[in-house]
């Protein structure tokens, strides 16, 4: 399919937070093409993903981005999200993109897996350090099965949290208080990196073995706190609804207005304005350039690494 975007500017900046709604646009039409992407692979090959987060509120509410919204976020059904890394390895534009999830030899400091747009650059503040693609990237969460029995439950949320710290080897941002805390705690005493590998390794394979052919509830594990307490009929994400996005048709999960509700409220309202900033702490953004060019510069800066 092919699709006529709207004109692209070239955008540089340091932060995002300092963006106008002018730029924060330029930067957005550019993740456009990436979900374009996105869906026309997933659509391909028979993969399942819904618009999550800013992006499903903003689809409802706004039709489109956010104003202010600096990334694009989607849920993928378990199976699928496996399913996706196989099926990128033998079909996807790798020269344009590079799907990146965290592993034993690169982390992402980002427990969702992305896909990346390996011709601009988007460096986290949380990354800088690492070599890896930090080219503008579209989220994509695995929503898992929810098991009946109250222990599995539980085990499946420690897990879940196992694996979110381990994985991110950052203190989180949006977990609250107590949860930084600990996490600090148990960064201090678990500091060999192969143990911490093993430790989310292991719980990724203990949170994800409910299968959803033999659930009636599903469960999103590695976003907010919040939303790791709650389990969703399988009803609401079984299929998907389509509605106007920038002027495309994309997926919302069937029950999006039900699920929204019960995490953010009223989300037809507004926020309050101070409410209304990016969310991400960059160090470098540039819509037109790629990443590879900055490393030393803003990233990586006096490392001899080879960039992934």
């Amino acid at each position: 399919m092919k699709y006529f975007l709207r004109e692209v500017y070239a955008l540089e900046k340091e932060n995002v937070r300092n963006l106008s709604l002018e730029e924060t646009k330029i930067m957005q039409n550019k993740m456009l093409e990436i979900l374009l992407y996105f869906k026309d692979f997933c659509d391909k090959y028979g993969l399942m993903f819904y618009l999550a987060g800013g992006c499903a509120i903003g689809a409802v509410r706004h039709k489109g981005f956010i104003p202010w919204d600096d990334d694009i976020d989607c849920f993928m059904p378990r199976d699928d999200y496996e399913k996706l890394k196989i099926l990128w390895e033998q079909y996807g534009d790798k020269e344009k993109y590079t799907y990146c999830r965290t592993d034993r030899d690169y982390n992402y400091h980002h427990a969702a897996a992305s896909l990346r747009d390996n011709n601009t650059t988007f460096i986290n503040m949380h990354s800088k350090d690492e070599d890896i693609c930090h080219g503008m990237a579209l989220e994509f969460i695995p929503i898992d099965g929810c098991p009946k029995k109250l222990h599995s439950r539980v085990w499946q949320l420690i897990n879940a949290s196992a694996f979110v710290l381990f994985n991110n080897q950052r203190l989180p941002d949006n977990k609250g208080k107590f949860f930084r805390f600990m996490s600090k705690i148990l960064y201090s005493i678990i500091r060999s990196k192969k143990i911490r590998d093993d430790i989310w390794i292991y719980a990724e394979k203990q949170l994800s073995k409910y299968k959803w052919e033999d659930c009636d509830y599903v469960t999103e594990l590695i976003g907010s706190l919040k939303g790791m307490m709650y389990k969703h009929p399988k009803s609401w994400f079984d299929h998907v609804v389509y509605k106007e996005f920038e002027g495309y048709d994309m997926p919302l999960m069937a029950g999006y207005d039900q699920y929204l509700h019960l995490i953010w409220g009223d989300y037809m309202q507004l926020p309050p304005e101070e409410q209304r900033v990016a969310k991400h702490n960059t160090v470098y953004l540039n819509t037109e350039v790629s990443y590879l060019k900055y490393k030393g510069i803003y990233y990586c800066v006096n490392k001899d690494d080879k960039a992934k």
